[in-house]
């Protein structure tokens, strides 16, 4: 019997800096050459992200570059699942390491151990290379008041999960099932589409040999951008599917919120001053227990900066939300 042919969608934009290792990684996976292919959908880069790929062509794996005109990460993904002629699509950054040239054989391994319609995958944030600041935002990311609670992502889990933060590896029969990605959406499409998956029942397996590691931003302004974009897409996930609503995504927006207010009448009204300085006070106490804990694990140069990363993450999530929310009532209101 055959062995599964696999689609590799790869939806990039401006990622010349580190395509063609991701591309490499790849093409030297121990599995055979002409059952899978590797799909790059191409956001239109202004760098020299085309030419790298079109570099790689030809060295042993089927690689096609297909031109994404509206840049959307959804829009790049849906065109790598039309095109694809695979039993199993896998999706893969165009700026991510792959620990293993066993990735394809391993994920042939869970669908057939597991018997799952979607495969989960570890990404935890420690590549070779990463500078001081990079390990420690995958350090804060990994904390549990860094990242969502019900997400396993930066763990070594193996097992049945939800695919809402997980899933990015499918069957075939799942895109059947459960159609595209939304393309309204320019942040969180996964989370949307896994959203969908889990509706429909259908089952997703984790396991740690399907890891891919990621690169953490190497600046707080840029970890700020990224945050605020999970926090953008979190508010359109919950306008669009109302009882995807969880208390965990509306602590970061209404703690800021709430300090905001104290903080513009604490100067006519002394007690909501004392609220100011208490609530301030708490959330940098909390910030400074767990930097110190995770400092005194992995070294105490750390403890600079993870108070700052923790607080550039929070900010960011409740900013996006905040504006996500406000953006799409004033749509509303205007239709």
């Amino acid at each position: 019997m055959d062995d599964p042919f696999i689609t590799i969608v790869m939806p990039v934009r401006n990622e010349g800096t580190f395509i063609e290792k991701t591309l490499r990684m790849l093409i030297e996976q121990d599995y055979p050459k002409d059952r899978y292919e590797i799909i790059v959908t191409d956001g239109i880069s202004d760098d020299d992200t085309p030419q790298k790929v079109r570099g790689l062509m030809g060295e042993g794996v089927h690689i096609s570059l297909v031109e994404n005109p509206s840049r959307l990460s959804s829009a790049g993904r849906n065109l790598g699942f039309k095109l694809g002629r695979g039993d199993i699509f896998l999706v893969v950054d165009g700026h991510c390491y792959i620990p293993t040239d066993q990735l394809l054989r391993n994920i042939v391994g869970c669908f057939q151990k597991s018997n799952a319609d979607c495969l989960g995958r570890p990404q935890p944030l420690d590549p070779p290379g990463i500078n001081y600041f990079q390990k420690a935002v995958a350090l804060a990311r990994g904390s549990r008041i860094g990242h969502s609670l019900s997400s396993h992502i930066y763990s070594d889990h193996e097992g049945y999960v939800s695919p809402v933060s997980h899933g990015a590896i499918y069957k075939r029969n799942v895109l059947q099932q459960v159609g595209f990605l939304d393309e309204n959406f320019d942040a969180c499409e996964d989370v949307e589409f896994n959203y969908r998956v889990e509706k429909a029942g259908l089952r997703t397996y984790m396991s740690p040999g399907l890891t891919i590691k990621y690169y953490p931003r190497s600046r707080l302004r840029d970890l700020f951008r990224q945050m605020k974009r999970y926090g953008y897409g979190r508010a359109r996930l919950m306008r669009k599917h109302h009882e995807a609503f969880s208390v965990q995504q509306i602590i970061p927006p209404l703690f800021f919120a709430s300090l905001a207010v104290l903080l513009i009448f604490s100067p006519v009204l002394p007690l909501f001053r004392w609220g100011f300085i208490a609530f301030a006070g708490i959330y940098a106490l909390t910030l400074t227990a767990v930097s110190a804990r995770i400092a005194w694990r992995n070294g105490w140069r750390y403890l600079y900066m993870l108070p700052q990363i923790f607080t550039t993450i929070h900010l960011g999530m409740a900013y996006g939300f905040c504006e996500g929310w406000a953006k799409l009532l004033m749509g509303k209101r205007k239709r």
